[in-house]
């Protein structure tokens, strides 16, 4: 067994390092499921099952002789189940206890628990057994805030051997039933209970289904009592996701354990559409953001590409079905304008149409344009092109109409909705756009690595009307990239400073912070040749970076807090993103520095990176410190070390060309890296890089492989 084997084990999750909190989280599709490490779910804090952004259960505490089950381990092999091991206590003055109680837990539309209870001691006993159960409905996000909710006026009745709560008052009606096999010896308002008699060896077991009802029409489980778990469709499509991943081997142990658990994370993050189930998408993350989010998973399908494109095909192709088509002040959709969010709506399909839509991002729709681009050079299909590029003209509509609404050449963004997102990049708190000195700028605001994905957006039209022999589009995008690319190192440029401000505001006044946004320009690049090592002696620095990664607002800023959401913590995706911007201008000394961070915080937390972690330096404190609402594992956080892989091979297929450029440049600490069954177009690639040596393998003989940068 390997030292990457020995850390992640079988497990895809480590609930001692979920914020020291002990906390056990099981995700699969929108369902999910937070309780303590004796599977108990304790009531009046975040725990719960939740399913459809509301919580089902609040309670649920099994009791084996009037007493909670002593945890003794926590054993998780799946996303979607988990295996608690305990046992009753021991009898006063005894050391060792004779039952061992087993609580294995499967959540899927629902969730199913199989209870265990085995006598290894020498006489016989008799004991009480109970299960206290409550259902509040209570709003996802009012829980996941921390405020006080005391859940949907509900209804709690009891059937013949089942504990039954309904809403009251909404339409439609949700139901819950809670049932028992054996049934109860005794049922009563929240409790059921058992009277358990074992001799010597003997076993009792229980299977309870907590089950969903909407209308009246019952949600399948996905793992109902009497099937074998590995016959449920989430664990075979998980098996066939592992069996398919890529294979990394390197010398670099941090490197391989990061890759390893990035790909156990996607695996587990992804959520399917019923009404399409050929398709797959990557939701934002675990446990409060189980969805479908326009942004996140672009850029998540985009740093995926390394392990299965499909992934990024099918969020182009759900985000092209919910493409806006009118204009919405509330919701705010416009024609062409890609989402931000869909929450799903009270409906057993689960299909992303019947949610709720939200559209406030002004970066999803020119980041859309930027993926279908770069699918086509892994070899997107041509009738797959055919159906998707006219929503990508849409978007591109929407970027020159409803972006710059005033002309000027930058898109911005405003609400339109008083209950819209102030701000609607990727750093959306309120707080998040600052000038140096700390005062919030005042939509509409016009950010800089928005700028950058319109200008990549607008060359991979470019390079899709080329490749179709349509001079005249071709012309008119690269036209459009090359007049906003000299724009914006003009406006966004400030001499005084010597970097890229954050963005405009609505007086066209430089937001003069310094921070992580423009490591997104240098990846767009439509940051000009000599101002790239300027700023990256800028972004290297102690002031943005902290040793793990790159705070997203630099320390001597006045609003800098390492302990924000967006004003100074490091957020890996942000850092990632950089690290390939730096190594894209051949900065590959600034490039590794930022990789190597982002490795080491990977190893602290078995081979995960966080959705965030808290701006202390390195220097200050040694350990990371995380971030108490950090979403693990979360999508873009999950696929940053595969950008990071992609970014140290220097890998970049131009099917369309005929091509693939392989352009390794590795640190020192690296080693040998060797990396098998990369998919691109059909086929899978080998790639082995040691010495000075690159090798690669699986092309066929139609495609040439280019050791170099391509130009």
């Amino acid at each position: 067994m390997t030292a990457v084997d020995r850390a992640l084990g079988n497990d895809w999750f480590q609930p001692a390092r979920q914020g020291g909190l002990g906390l056990v989280t099981l995700v699969e599709g929108s369902t999910f499921c937070v309780s303590g490490r004796s599977a108990d779910i304790d009531p009046g804090g975040g725990q719960g099952l939740f399913f459809l952004d509301t919580r089902l259960a609040s309670r649920f505490q099994l009791r084996v002789d009037e007493r909670p089950v002593e945890p003794l381990s926590v054993q998780l092999e799946d996303p979607f189940s988990a295996l608690h091991v305990g046992r009753r206590w021991p009898p006063a003055g005894a050391a060792d206890a004779q039952f061992v109680v087993t609580r294995h837990r499967y959540v899927g539309r629902g969730m199913r628990e199989d209870v265990r209870i085995r006598n290894y001691g020498s006489r016989p006993d008799e004991f009480p057994v109970s299960l206290s159960v409550d259902v509040d409905f209570a709003d996802l996000f009012a829980v996941k805030g921390g405020q006080p909710d005391p859940g949907r006026e509900r209804t709690a009745d009891l059937g013949d051997t089942t504990l039954e709560y309904e809403t009251v008052g909404e339409d439609p009606v949700v139901g819950v039933s809670v049932r028992f096999d054996p049934p109860p010896d005794r049922l009563e308002a929240g409790e059921a209970s058992w009277q358990v008699a074992l001799d010597p060896g003997e076993e009792w077991s229980l299977c309870i289904q907590v089950v969903v009802s909407i209308g009246g029409d019952l949600v399948e489980l996905s793992h109902p009592c009497g099937i074998p778990v590995e016959h449920a469709v989430p664990a075979a499509r998980l098996a066939t996701w592992r069996s398919a991943a890529p294979r990394l081997s390197c010398d670099h142990a941090p490197l391989e354990l990061a890759m390893r658990r990035s790909t156990e994370d996607l695996g587990a993050l992804r959520i399917f559409d019923p009404d399409h189930p050929d398709r797959v998408v990557v939701a934002a993350g675990a446990p409060w953001f189980m969805t479908l989010f326009g942004r996140d998973s672009i850029l998540t399908g985009w740093m995926s590409l390394l392990v299965d494109p499909t992934l990024a095909l099918g969020v182009l192709q759900t985000l092209a079905d919910l493409q806006g088509e009118e204009e919405n002040p509330v919701t705010e959709e416009q024609p062409g304008r890609i989402l931000h969010e869909v929450r799903f709506g009270r409906t057993p399909s689960l299909a992303f149409h019947g949610g709720n839509v939200y559209y406030g991002s002004v970066d999803a729709t020119p980041l859309f344009v930027m993926l279908l681009g770069e699918l086509r050079q892994w070899g997107l299909a041509d009738a797959t092109l055919d159906a998707l590029l006219p929503h990508a003209d849409r978007a591109l509509q929407w970027i020159e109409r409803y972006g710059d609404a005033d002309g000027d050449g930058y898109v911005e963004y405003l609400r339109t909705d008083p209950q819209g997102l102030v701000h609607q990049g990727w750093k959306d708190s309120w707080d998040g756009i600052c000038f140096q000195d700390g005062r919030l700028a005042e939509p509409p605001i016009a950010l800089c690595e928005v700028q950058g994905y319109v200008y990549r957006a607008y060359l991979a039209r470019a390079r899709l009307a080329e490749e179709a022999g349509d001079e005249a589009t071709a012309r008119l995008y690269r036209d459009r990239a090359r007049d906003l690319k000299t724009a914006f190192n003009r406006d966004f440029w400030s001499d005084e400073r010597g970097w890229y401000v954050m963005a405009l505001d609505r007086d066209k006044r430089q937001v003069d912070a310094l921070a992580s946004n423009m490591g997104h320009c240098l990846w767009s690049g439509i940051v000009d040749d000599e101002k790239a090592p300027v700023i990256a002696r800028q972004m290297t620095s102690g002031d943005l970076f902290s040793g793990w990664g790159l705070r997203t607002l630099a320390t001597t800023m006045a609003a800098y807090n390492p302990v924000s959401y967006h004003c100074g913590s490091v957020w890996p995706h942000d850092t990632a993103i950089a690290a390939a911007g730096l190594r894209s201008y051949g900065l590959a000394d600034e490039s590794h520095r930022l990789v190597l961070g982002l490795l080491d915080l990977a190893a602290a937390g078995y081979g995960r990176l966080p959705e965030l972690i808290a701006g202390f330096s390195r220097d200050e404190l040694r350990e990371p410190v995380p971030y108490p609402t950090s979403c693990s594992p979360q999508a873009w956080a999950a696929a940053s070390p595969l950008m990071l892989l992609r970014s140290l091979l220097g890998f970049d297929p131009a099917i369309t060309e005929g091509r693939i450029f392989v352009d390794p440049m590795l640190p020192a600490e690296m080693g040998r890296i060797r990396i098998e069954g990369i998919p691109v177009d059909g086929f899978r690639l080998t790639v082995d890089v040691h010495g000075g040596e690159t090798s690669v393998e699986g092309a066929p003989d139609e495609v040439e492989v280019v050791v170099g940068k391509r130009v």
